[in-house]
């Protein structure tokens, strides 16, 4: 299943569409040990960096919802009233207006949502952060909050909160880099870039740890299947799916970087016979993916924020990537471009 992420809202500040969705379907990893072999050096870290973001962006829609104040704040005559009003300042916007059970699009605004013209005319970069952590209703927050519990807590748990941690803010950032180049009009908010970008270092660890992993192809296979249904998601109308490609492939660069295991012989070295026994940690290939994804995400980043800074247009130098976003049809045009 899918479920979005980064909560597009149409220029005139009432339109709402939701981004993709966050990336549903847990891990590949199994209940036992991953290695082939049962390894006493295979660590083993508590997770409560994933738990903690969860509180971290509960603690923010309350925050929100405070802010927005829709019995204050909300013109009942044009849209309606607000929903749940039982729960006084803390109600939603009217459904109409938001169908997400969540505040309105100013508010957003004001708090830190991405917004092109006020990242770029008002140099105001914190925007590409700040929008990680504002969602745009109940449900999206809920659909996020339970993809990041899925993904996140498990890979947590094998690599550590430095790393992990890392990889989630960095691919948030990849996200809303790509999502500020290609969308103008929009204003969006979520936690879709990093959690694609988890989905990503999912994949690229896969592939980078080859040799210790049991059942390598129907890991693959099934995680190919969740990032084609996932990414699938993101091109139905109203949705930023740029935010969900940009941190996929932030994402899946930063696996081959921060994610690395040692091949299985040189872990085993002291049980394994001595003609066994690697001499080396890691393998050329190992070494090769390294460096070019740290080559990649340099270029990346740096010729991205060069292009936004400027005020460039990504779908001037792309005429067809709208579609990687949105595909028309008779049933619904796309606006979001």
């Amino acid at each position: 299943m899918g479920t979005g992420d980064l909560e597009s809202y149409g220029s005139n500040k009432n339109h709402r569409g939701v981004s993709g969705g966050p990336p549903t379907g847990g891990s590949y990893y199994t209940t036992s040990t991953p290695y082939q072999t049962d390894s006493s050096s295979d660590k083993q870290w508590t997770s409560w960096l994933v738990p903690m973001i969860v509180v971290a962006n509960v603690a923010m829609f309350f925050i929100i919802m405070l802010v927005n104040d829709c019995p204050k704040n909300h013109n009942s005559s044009l849209q309606g009233d607000c929903v749940a009003k039982f729960l006084g300042r803390f109600s939603f916007q009217p459904l109409k207006e938001n169908p997400l059970f969540g505040p309105s699009a100013n508010t957003l605004e004001k708090l830190g949502a991405l917004e092109w013209t006020k990242v770029v005319d008002d140099h105001q970069v914190w925007r590409l952060v700040s929008c990680i952590w504002l969602h745009a209703g109940v449900v999206h927050l809920l659909a996020n909050m339970l993809s990041l519990v899925f993904i996140g807590i498990r890979l947590e748990q094998q690599f550590g909160f430095v790393r992990v941690g890392v990889l989630y803010l960095i691919a948030g950032i990849g996200g809303s880099t790509l999502s500020a180049l290609f969308i103008k009009s929009n204003i969006s908010v979520g936690a879709s870039g990093a959690l694609f970008g988890l989905l990503g270092a999912m994949l690229s660890e896969l592939l980078t740890n080859w040799t210790i992993y049991a059942n390598k192809a129907a890991a693959l296979f099934t995680l190919l299947i969740i990032i084609l249904v996932n990414l699938a998601v993101g091109m139905l109308p109203h949705v930023d799916n740029f935010a969900h490609i940009g941190g996929f492939l932030t994402g899946f660069l930063l696996g081959f970087v921060l994610l690395l295991r040692p091949q299985f012989a040189w872990q085993e070295r002291h049980n394994l016979p001595v003609e066994a026994r690697s001499r080396s940690k890691y393998t050329v290939y190992q070494y090769a993916f390294w460096l070019l994804s740290v080559i990649l995400l340099v270029v990346g980043f740096t010729v991205g924020l060069v292009m936004l800074f400027k005020g460039e247009n990504g779908n001037k130098h792309c005429s067809w990537c709208h579609y990687l976003s949105c595909v028309p049809t008779s049933r619904w045009r796309c606006d979001n471009q």
